[in-house]
C-alpha cells in the first residue's frame, strides 16, 4: 500500500509541476535556443526516495566543465519496494563534484564524485544508539534539458556503503545510481 501511495505522488508531480512551470513561463518560442544554459538545478531522486532516503540536491554549474552540488540527506522510513522493519533513521548532507570532459556542462556526459554523511539513530524499543555512517561512489552519467527549465539526469557507477549501526543497514560495496528529474533556472 505504501508503495502505491508514493506511486500516485510521483505521478501527480510528474504532472502538475511541469504544468504550473509551463503555465508560469513567458510566451516565448519553446523551441527558440538558449543563450546560455541554466547555471542552477534544484532536483529530487525518485529511485533513493522509494528505497527510503529522500532527497534533494541543488546543483551549482562553474563552467562549461565543472559543477558542485549538495543537499539534505534523509533516511526517514524504509524501504517501499521491502516489508522487512529497521529501526534507525539517518540525517545528513550530500555533496558533490561532476566533470563534463566535453565541456558540454551543465547537460552532456560527466563523471561525479559524491559523498554522504550521516548521523544514524536506532528508535527501537530496546536501548537507542547513535553513530555517523554514510557512503561514498564514483559515477558516469548524462544531464537533458529537455526544456529551457526541466532538467532529467541518470547515472551508473560503484559505491562503498557505510550506512549501518547495530544490526541494521549495510556496510558493502554496491552498484551506485544516480535518477533525478527536477528544474533548471
Amino acid at each position: 500500500m505504501k508503495f502505491l501511495i508514493f506511486l500516485f505522488a510521483i505521478a501527480l508531480l510528474l504532472t502538475a509541476v511541469p504544468a504550473a512551470a509551463t503555465a508560469a513561463s513567458d510566451d516565448g518560442d519553446p523551441d527558440e535556443a538558449l543563450d546560455s544554459p541554466p547555471q542552477w538545478t534544484i532536483s529530487v531522486d525518485p529511485l533513493t526516495a522509494v528505497l527510503g532516503y529522500p532527497h534533494l540536491q541543488f546543483e551549482r554549474s562553474i563552467n562549461d566543465r565543472l559543477s558542485i552540488y549538495a543537499g539534505p540527506h534523509l533516511r526517514l522510513y524504509d524501504n517501499l519496494l521491502d516489508d522487512e522493519t529497521e529501526p534507525y533513521r539517518g540525517y545528513g548532507a550530500e555533496f558533490g563534484v561532476r566533470w563534463f570532459p566535453f565541456r558540454t556542462g551543465p547537460s552532456g556526459p560527466w563523471l561525479s564524485a559524491r559523498t554522504v554523511t550521516a548521523h544514524l539513530r536506532t528508535h527501537a524499543p530496546a536501548e537507542p544508539s547513535s553513530e555517523f555512517g554514510g557512503y561514498s561512489s564514483v559515477l558516469a552519467g548524462y544531464t537533458y534539458f529537455p526544456t529551457d527549465w526541466f532538467v532529467v539526469s541518470g547515472g551508473l557507477g560503484v559505491q562503498y556503503l557505510y550506512y549501518d549501526i547495530d544490526d541494521f543497514g549495510t556496510r558493502s560495496p554496491f552498484v551506485a545510481m544516480h535518477t533525478v528529474f527536477g528544474f533548471a533556472f
